[in-house]
């Protein structure tokens, strides 16, 4: 459901960012995102739309590398494209599929601190699956967990109440953020609980 109608297929209103970029190798970085701009709104004039492209471009600071195409591209920088594609799509959900864990650690925090600053201008509605509770913390307002097992559900929202803009250094000495973590923590380990309980349960029912 989004805004109260049910969801039959993909929309122009939610932009995806996928683990693998999903980049169009042949096409440089301003072709890869003005495809999707083409894409959602081919109404608008030729000058709007490269407009719309080039402005997410610099959004994500890939103005110096707008005609490079992916296999020039580190990549921390294909992750930054597909952001960028996403968000030039001007969607009311942004969905992203653990985006950064594909990363190294130091160019995955660097692409954290981006997406909050992104996040901070923009003010999109962003739904992003993490396995790294660290990282949801730094980003997310609400935290969903999901229970194990193949009847695995959303677990309750954990909230995050730490104002943004948040940083790392901030949160290692923050309360709430030990709170958070271990709400969040004690929350998985109850949902794995009840996943392996429910999981023997079914076991001996099929036998």
């Amino acid at each position: 459901m989004l805004e109260g109608k049910p969801i039959g297929g993909p929309g122009p209103d939610r932009g995806v960012v996928f683990q693998n970029y999903s980049l169009l190798p042949w096409m440089n970085v301003f072709e890869n995102v003005y495809l999707a701009v083409d894409a959602v709104a081919p109404h608008l004039a030729e000058a709007e739309k490269r407009e719309r492209a080039e402005h997410y471009i610099n959004l994500v600071n890939l103005g110096a590398a707008m005609k490079k195409v992916p296999r020039e591209l580190s990549g921390g920088m294909r992750q930054r494209v597909a952001v960028a594609r996403g968000l030039a799509m001007d969607p009311k959900v942004l969905l992203m599929d653990e985006p950064f864990s594909a990363l190294d650690a130091l160019t995955r925090g660097t692409l954290q601190e981006e997406l909050a600053r992104i996040w901070m201008e923009t003010r999109k509605t962003v739904v992003m699956i993490t396995n790294d509770i660290d990282e949801a913390i730094l980003l997310a307002d609400s935290i969903y967990t999901l229970t194990s097992g193949p009847g695995a559900t959303l677990g309750p929202a954990v909230r995050v109440e730490t104002p943004h803009p948040r940083s790392r250094a901030q949160l290692i000495d923050e309360p709430r953020y030990q709170r958070v973590r271990r709400e969040t923590v004690n929350v998985l380990m109850a949902g794995r609980t009840r996943g392996a309980m429910d999981s023997t349960a079914e076991k001996k029912l099929l036998h």
